[in-house]
C-alpha cells in the first residue's frame, strides 16, 4: 500500500470537542468516498502503548481540495500530538484501505444510521453522491445528544432543490442541554422513525456507522424488522 506525506493547512473546531484538521492532498493520492487511511505522527514529543499511528475515515470527499480528517479530542498522547500540530507540519498517510463505500445498484436506496464522529466517511460519501449527481436516493440518519455536538451538521443539511434524491433527518437525543434551537427528530433512532421516512425497510441498503454500541443496537433493530444482513454493512468507530 502506497505510503503519502501530507502536510497541515490548518484545523478548526467543528463541534464541540470535535476538530477537522485539513491537510493538502498528496500527489498521486486517489480514494473512494467512505475509505480510510492509516494516518503516523512523524517524530512526536510523546507517544502512547498504542504506537503513533491510528485508523481515519477521510471526511473530505474525493472532489474537494483539501484531505480532511476529524476526530473527538481526547487525552491520549496520540490526540494531544496530532492537537499540536501547527500549519506546515506533515502526517505519514498509508492509503486507501476499506470497502465501506456506496454500492453500485440505483434501484436499492442507500440508508446510513450514523452518531458522533462515525459521521466522517457518510460526509465524504453524500458529499461525493450530490458532486456526480448520482440519480440514488441516499437517507441519512444522525444522531448526536445536541447540535452543538454535531460535527458537519451544516455540510450534510443539503437542499432537496440542490439535491432532490437525498433527505437527511438530524436528531438530537439531550436537548435539554442544548442552548440552540432544533426543528429536528429528538430522541434515538428506531424503527418508527426509520418508518417515517422508508415506505418498506427491507428494501434499502443499510450502513451502520459509529461507537460499537449503536452499531450494535442498530443492527439488532434492522434484524428484528425483517432487514437480511446481506443488505447491512457496518463500520464501527471505537474512541481513541
Amino acid at each position: 500500500m502506497p505510503t503519502y506525506q501530507a502536510k497541515l493547512k490548518f484545523k478548526r473546531e467543528i463541534a464541540d470537542g470535535t476538530m477537522a484538521f485539513h491537510f493538502e492532498k498528496p500527489e498521486g493520492l486517489t480514494f473512494e468516498a467512505g475509505q480510510f487511511a492509516g494516518c503516523t505522527l512523524v517524530n512526536p514529543a510523546e507517544t502512547d502503548a498504542k504506537g503513533n499511528t491510528r485508523a481515519f475515515s477521510f471526511a473530505s470527499a474525493p472532489y474537494e481540495n483539501d484531505l480532511i480528517l476529524a476526530t473527538r479530542m481526547g487525552g491520549t498522547a496520540f490526540k494531544r500530538m496530532l492537537k499540536a500540530m501547527e500549519p506546515g507540519m506533515e502526517i505519514k498517510l498509508n492509503a486507501p484501505h476499506g470497502s465501506f463505500t456506496l454500492h453500485k445498484g440505483i434501484s436499492a436506496p442507500a440508508v446510513f444510521l450514523t452518531g458522533g464522529i462515525g459521521v466522517t466517511p457518510v460526509r465524504s460519501i453524500v458529499l461525493q453522491a450530490i458532486h456526480d449527481k448520482l440519480s440514488q436516493r441516499i437517507l441519512v440518519f444522525y444522531s448526536n445528544r445536541k447540535p452543538e455536538d454535531t460535527a458537519f451538521l451544516e455540510d450534510l443539511m443539503v437542499s432537496h432543490d440542490e439535491a432532490p434524491d437525498y433527505t437527511f433527518v438530524g436528531t438530537m437525543t439531550d436537548m435539554e442541554t442544548s442552548g440552540r434551537e432544533w426543528q429536528g427528530e429528538t430522541g434515538f433512532i428506531n424503527k418508527a422513525m426509520l418508518l417515517k421516512y422508508i415506505a418498506d425497510l427491507t428494501l434499502p441498503v443499510y450502513y451502520l456507522v459509529g461507537p460499537p454500541a449503536m452499531v450494535a443496537a442498530m443492527h439488532k433493530m434492522l434484524v428484528e424488522a425483517g432487514v437480511g444482513d446481506g443488505n447491512i454493512r457496518m463500520e464501527e468507530f471505537s474512541g481513541y
